[in-house]
């Protein structure tokens, strides 16, 4: 009869520890998916504010100074998109994101970069190429926006 007693303590203390650690388990889980969800919207969130920050230095510097020359305009362009730090973060958020988010981020990139090559020409910012440049671009990070809003979404 003590070895029922015995059995039953060692059967409860076993069911004790396997839900424990059942329970530990699902909870790192869930936190680790919380935290990969933090740490890709981090990412998210500085791409698109590296973009939209890249934009507003092109059109301060296209802006600026109205008697430039042309190649001084150019280059003034296109350090303020160096100095933004756009590169930098398209090229985390290229590592980082899922497969069929990384073609969206890389569209908004080249909009961004032909928006920058139309500001470097010079054109102002009334003038049809700027605007087509703009609207592009506006798209296309629109539609990045899009989905990553969709692959925080689902990973919820």
């Amino acid at each position: 009869m003590e070895w029922m007693t015995l059995a039953g303590t060692g059967l409860g203390a076993l069911v004790g520890v396997g839900s424990t650690l059942l329970a530990d388990r699902a909870r790192w889980r869930r936190d680790s998916a919380g935290q990969a969800r933090q740490e890709r919207k981090d990412i998210y969130v500085a791409c698109l504010t590296s973009f939209r920050q890249a934009h507003e230095a092109m059109r301060a510097v296209a802006t600026g100074d109205q008697q430039r020359e042309a190649a001084a305009l150019d280059a003034a362009v296109r350090e303020a998109f160096r100095a933004s730090g756009c590169n930098e973060a398209r090229e985390t958020a290229l590592i980082c994101v899922p497969p069929a988010l990384a073609a969206a981020v890389e569209d908004a990139h080249l909009s961004l970069r032909e928006l920058r090559d139309v500001l470097a020409a010079g054109h102002p910012l009334a003038s049809a190429d700027y605007k087509e440049a703009r609207r592009a671009h506006t798209r296309t990070v629109a539609a990045a926006r899009e989905a990553m809003r969709h692959d925080l979404d689902r990973q919820v």
